[in-house]
């Protein structure tokens, strides 16, 4: 299958020696979604950017459907849509009027610009609000009508910015929904995210970045599977407690454990006998868990034992957001 999206050792370091990325690279198939996971500020939205033709790598190659960005810019702003983190719609237009100015912006006829809206209000469940100004609509309808607008040119490779940030739970699955729809009529999506559930249920391959480098990537199963069989959980009356117990059960070598608050994680191979093992040596110093449970690993798991930390999280300096890159971008600055 051929390659909708390839990256070789991209960089990029900002003003201040602040280092996006280190040596990016991954590629994507046509027809499915590809996920960048990782927290804020671990790189993923510069290389949507890059990829995008925002910003210019420092070094490494970017293709979209086989066209560098970096030397084919034109050609490859004609082959994508793009969602970014914040709405690029107006609130102060109805629905289709956003639709339709999308439209007329590249370069559509009056008529197909109309008809284009249609379609894209019935496709995305907006009929019954798209004469309504944008202000009036709920977070989740906003988030529609941005992927809408997106796919106004019908482009075979749509990249999707953190497309749910700050929705509730109904409005993460109807876009959800709308995404496994995109790729079952063969569109292509790389989607980044620091949800991991989100990633579990759309992505058919994964990257994990952090701090600007991809430290792991592969099916959601591969990930899962390579991490462990069994994940103990295991809670106890107080942090003095837990810390304890992470001293003893790292005494048994393989996985590190976890400490979260009151409770310890740990990832656990050979199944039943290495819980038990696990739970004679807190017998041995006289710890006992107020609660106790043993799971199969989760994408969750796996970025905190690749990264030593959680998947959302606070962004550290290390990444240009995306408001301050649109910043500097109105004011003709260069991102460097």
């Amino acid at each position: 299958m051929p390659f909708a999206i390839e990256v070789e050792d991209l960089e990029k370091t900002f003003k201040g020696d602040i280092r996006a990325l280190s040596g990016v690279t991954f590629s994507v198939e046509e027809g499915t979604v590809f996920g960048l996971l990782g927290p804020n500020g671990a790189g993923k939205t510069t290389v949507v950017r890059i990829l995008t033709t925002i910003l210019q790598p420092d070094v490494g190659l970017a293709r979209v459907l086989g066209h560098d960005v970096v030397r084919e810019p034109d050609v490859v702003r004609t082959l994508f849509g793009l969602a970014g983190q914040y709405a690029a719609v107006d609130e102060n237009l109805t629905g289709r009027e956003n639709l339709v100015m999308v439209s007329r912006l590249n370069n559509m006829s009056k008529s197909a610009s109309r008809q284009r809206a249609g379609e894209l209000l019935g496709e995305f469940d907006l009929v019954d609000a798209s004469d309504r100004v944008l202000k009036t609509y709920s977070g989740g309808m906003r988030r529609r009508l941005d992927v809408a607008a997106a796919l106004v040119t019908r482009p075979r490779v749509l990249f999707l910015d953190e497309p749910t940030t700050g929705l509730d739970p109904k409005s993460r699955n109807d876009l959800w929904d709308v995404i496994e729809q995109l790729v079952a009529t063969g569109t292509t999506v790389l989607l980044t995210t620091q949800y991991l559930d989100e990633a579990d249920r759309l992505a058919q391959r994964i990257a994990v970045v952090d701090h600007g480098q991809v430290i792991s990537q592969g099916t959601p199963t591969e990930l899962k599977a390579n991490f462990g069989d069994s994940v103990l959980e295991l809670g106890f009356a107080n942090e003095g407690d837990a810390s304890k117990a992470i001293t003893s059960l790292t005494a048994l070598g393989g996985h590190p454990a976890h400490l979260l608050g009151t409770s310890v994680e740990m990832t656990l191979e050979g199944g039943a006998a290495n819980v038990i093992s696990a739970l004679r040596t807190l017998d041995d110093v006289e710890l006992a868990p107020t609660t106790f449970a043993v799971r199969e690993p989760s994408l969750d798991d796996v970025f905190l034992s690749l990264t030593g930390h959680q998947a959302v999280d606070a962004a550290p300096a290390g990444d240009l957001d995306a408001a301050t890159a649109s910043k500097r971008q109105r004011r003709g600055g260069r991102a460097q």
